[in-house]
């Protein structure tokens, strides 16, 4: 007796096909999800806008920009698409593009490059590391190249720079300029000392659970601030700051209720305003992390010299995930 095995089903038609990966498109687990972000903010009263999502099997992120005032006239459009290695920033409304790049060459040592295409200028950068990942050196310069690479030695405790600067408004003539920073422990506190433009700051910052110490000093304007922090509690904070070369001063009063809610007060002798403000939402945080993925600042100024002219501001950012 023998035995046939059954015909094979027939093959699909090609519209058949073709409806079948219109489907998988358009399916819900294929559709990259939209984070759509508007702040408002009434002392500008300009509304701001971010749609993002997540392209290429979330290789990519492509964002959308935009702001529009209370006539709905839009403005500054910007569109970027953004990976690991490189990164494009496009400006509609000026019709130039900016790229960045980074690229790893081998263990410890990587390229990148930044360049804008409406200027036709840029900057290349290498960084190597120097007996491990602690010591780096970068070397960059400008494309076109107008001088000398700038060079900058990093190591645990600051870092060194060394570059060309011009003298003169004419630039016919070119020094080499050094700056860096210097860190360092000193009685229980930390100390640093930071040169630049032949400029030196001195900063000394001692802090424990309850109280910060902050005095500064800057060569060769021998101007000295000193900041003071002081906390009462685990909600409650007292900041002080004041400058001993022009005799003013500012401080600040906080009161947190959670991670979501923190209410401050101030005045800045220096422009004579007081303020409050009252934050919904963590005030360094996104809108995705505050309730209801919505952050809510309301901001009262009163102008020590003109009360009549307090202004009430405030601020919304809401977000969206579609």
């Amino acid at each position: 007796m023998s035995h046939h095995s059954p015909p094979p089903p027939p093959s699909p038609s090609p519209l058949t096909r073709v409806f079948s990966n219109f489907q998988h498109l358009v399916s819900e687990p294929s559709r990259p999800k939209l984070r759509v972000t508007t702040e408002y903010d009434s002392d500008s009263a300009v509304f701001f806008h971010k749609v993002s999502c997540k392209v290429l099997d979330s290789i990519a992120k492509l964002k959308l920009t935009f702001q529009n005032n209370g006539k709905g006239e839009i403005s500054d459009t910007q569109l970027a698409l953004t990976t690991k290695l490189v990164s494009l920033h496009y400006d509609v409304e000026e019709q130039d593009a900016l790229i960045r790049g980074d690229y790893g060459v081998a263990p410890g040592l990587s390229f990148n490059a930044v360049h804008n295409f409406k200027a036709q200028q840029g900057e290349i950068a290498m960084v190597a590391d120097l007996a491990g990942p602690d010591f780096k050196l970068q070397l960059s310069t400008d494309v076109p190249s107008i001088g000398m690479p700038r060079a900058t030695l990093k190591f645990p405790n600051g870092e060194v720079s060394l570059e060309e600067r011009d003298v003169d408004e004419e630039e016919t003539r070119k020094v080499l300029s050094v700056s860096g920073i210097l860190k360092g422990q000193l009685l229980n506190g930390a100390c640093t000392a930071l040169f630049k433009d032949d400029t030196l700051n001195f900063r000394y910052a001692y802090k424990d659970e309850q109280l910060s110490f902050i005095p500064s000093i800057s060569l060769p304007s021998n101007a000295i601030s000193l900041s003071f922090k002081r906390r009462f509690g685990p909600s409650d904070k007292l900041s002080y700051l004041y400058n001993f070369d022009n005799d003013t001063w500012s401080a600040v009063y906080k009161h947190t209720v959670g991670k979501d809610y923190k209410f401050k007060a101030g005045y800045d002798s220096e422009v004579r305003l007081g303020w409050a403000s009252f934050w919904v939402g963590n005030e360094a945080g996104k809108a995705k992390t505050a309730p209801m993925k919505m952050k809510v600042q309301f901001m009262l100024q009163v102008p020590q010299d003109d009360i009549q002219s307090s202004a009430l501001m405030f601020r919304v950012k809401k977000r969206w995930d579609i």
